[in-house]
C-alpha cells in the first residue's frame, strides 16, 4: 500500500508564516503604542517582547524596524529599543502638510467635474439626518479618515493619494483621539457636511476655508486631549510600579 505523501513545510510556505507572523507582532506593538501601554520614553529589548508574544526575536526584530521606519520607536546602540518621545512639533508639521494636500483636492474637485462616485458615496455616510448618526468613537474615527482620503483618491491624482495615505498612518495615533470624547463625534459630522455640500456646490474658496478650519480644530482638541491621556497614563504606570 502507498503511502500518501507527507506534506512538509515548503521554504516559501515558512517564509510566509514568518511574514505573517512579524505583521501580527508589528500591530500588536502599534496598538500598544496607540493605547498609551507603551508609553513615548519607555525603554523595551527585543527579547522581552519577545517572551511577552511567546516568539522568536527574529519576527520581532522585523516588526520593530518596520515601526522604526514610521517613526514609532529608535533603536539605541547597544540599548535595546525605544518609544519615540512624543513630538508635538511633529504632528503639527503633518498636519500642516495634511491642509495643504487636502486643499488642494478639494480646489481641484471643484474645479473639474471628477470624482462623483467617491462624493455619493460621501454623501450617504455624512449628510443624514441626526437620529442615524453613529456613535461608536472607533467606527467614526474609521469613517473620518476615509472622508479626507476619499476626497484624495477623488481627484484621480494617485501620487497624491498615496502620499495622504502615508500620512494617515503617521497621525493615526493621535488623530483618533479627536473622537474619545462625544461632543467632538457631532462635530466632526456637522463640519464634514459643511464641507461636502460645498464641494458638491463647486464653491471652491468656501470648500477650501471650511477644511482648513475642521483640522485645524482637531489638531487642536487633540494636542489637549493627548497631553490629559499622556500625564493619566504615567499616573498609571507610576502607580503600577508603586
Amino acid at each position: 500500500m502507498v503511502k500518501p505523501p507527507i506534506d512538509l513545510p515548503t521554504p516559501r510556505r515558512s517564509a510566509e508564516a514568518g511574514e505573517n507572523l512579524a505583521e501580527r507582532i508589528y500591530a500588536q506593538l502599534k496598538q500598544d503604542i496607540f493605547e498609551f501601554r507603551l508609553l513615548p520614553g519607555d525603554r523595551f529589548s527585543e527579547s522581552e517582547i519577545a517572551e511577552r508574544m511567546a516568539v522568536s526575536r527574529t519576527p520581532v526584530r522585523e516588526a520593530l524596524f518596520r515601526l522604526q521606519r514610521e517613526a514609532f520607536v529608535d533603536v539605541l546602540f547597544r540599548s535595546g529599543w525605544q518609544v519615540r518621545p512624543f513630538d508635538f512639533h511633529y504632528f503639527e508639521d503633518l498636519y500642516d502638510v495634511r491642509v495643504v494636500l487636502e486643499t488642494a483636492a478639494v480646489k481641484r474637485l471643484c474645479e473639474q467635474s471628477i470624482g462623483k462616485e467617491q462624493l455619493e458615496d460621501l454623501k450617504q455616510i455624512w449628510l443624514v439626518p441626526a437620529v442615524d448618526r453613529l456613535s461608536d468613537a472607533s467606527t467614526v474615527s474609521a469613517l473620518d479618515e476615509r472622508f479626507h482620503e476619499l476626497l484624495v483618491e477623488a481627484t484621480g491624482n494617485a501620487e497624491m493619494a498615496r502620499m495622504h495615505h502615508a500620512l494617515t498612518e503617521r497621525m493615526r495615533i493621535i488623530r483618533r483621539l479627536d473622537f474619545t470624547k462625544p461632543p467632538r463625534i457631532e462635530v466632526t459630522y456637522i463640519e464634514h457636511a459643511k464641507i461636502l455640500r460645498a464641494v458638491l456646490q463647486r464653491r471652491s474658496d468656501q470648500a477650501q476655508l471650511l477644511l482648513k478650519s475642521h483640522i485645524e480644530e482637531s489638531k487642536s482638541e487633540v494636542r489637549k486631549i493627548t497631553l490629559h491621556m499622556l500625564h493619566t497614563a504615567r499616573q498609571r504606570a507610576g502607580e503600577d510600579r508603586a
